[in-house]
């Protein structure tokens, strides 16, 4: 049969941050999407590879490892 250990100190738990929004991020992800709203009404055929390159870069950049919250 295993032994079973306890653990006599309680575990701590991190409180949680107050969640506000960091300036310079929002503005950062608003003028991403204003170059690639010029890129499409300039030309949407010729700048589809810019646009494609911009939308990349905010779903992995944006979304995985920038946080507001940093």
């Amino acid at each position: 049969m295993a032994k079973v250990f306890t653990i006599p100190v309680p575990p701590k738990f991190n409180k949680r941050r107050e969640r506000t929004s960091d300036p310079r991020y929002v503005e950062g992800q608003r003028l991403l999407v204003d170059a690639m709203r010029y890129l499409t009404q300039a030309d949407p055929m010729r700048n589809r590879p810019a646009i494609e390159l911009i939308s990349e870069h905010v779903r992995t950049r944006f979304r995985m490892s920038d946080s507001p919250l940093a």
